[in-house]
């Protein structure tokens, strides 16, 4: 399974942005997720969704702001992000997980480069 995430960019705080990510594969029984990394913190779990997009989890940092959503038949699952906050600013990474969906990225077994989101204040 490769993974290619997209979508990311500058906008100032309050604005949205989309997130995509496309996957190779057999997308429809991986859950996905969404991660993000900021410069000198640990990799933190955002949203995860199951297979069939009918279970979500959302950090608490972001419920209410972000959705999680996928295609199946497009192979790509979505990150909308709205009333984005400079603290949101990270590199955010999509993730798929053959056994499921988890909020634990060590349950991840396939990771794309990353995706650049900054938020200015």
């Amino acid at each position: 399974v490769q993974l290619q995430a997209s979508g990311g960019g500058l906008v100032q705080a309050g604005g949205s942005l989309r997130l995509s990510c496309v996957a190779s594969g057999t997308f429809g029984i991986l859950g996905m997720g969404w991660f993000r990394q900021a410069p000198g913190t640990e990799r933190e779990f955002v949203v995860a969704i199951s297979k069939t997009g009918g279970l979500t989890s959302y950090a608490d940092s972001v419920k209410g702001r972000f959705t999680i959503s996928r295609e199946n038949a497009k192979n790509t699952v979505y990150l909308q992000m709205n009333s984005l906050k400079p603290e949101d600013t990270a590199v955010y990474y999509c993730a798929a997980d053959r056994g499921g969906w988890s909020i634990s990225r060590d349950d991840y077994e396939y990771w794309g480069k990353g995706t650049q989101v900054t938020v200015s204040s």
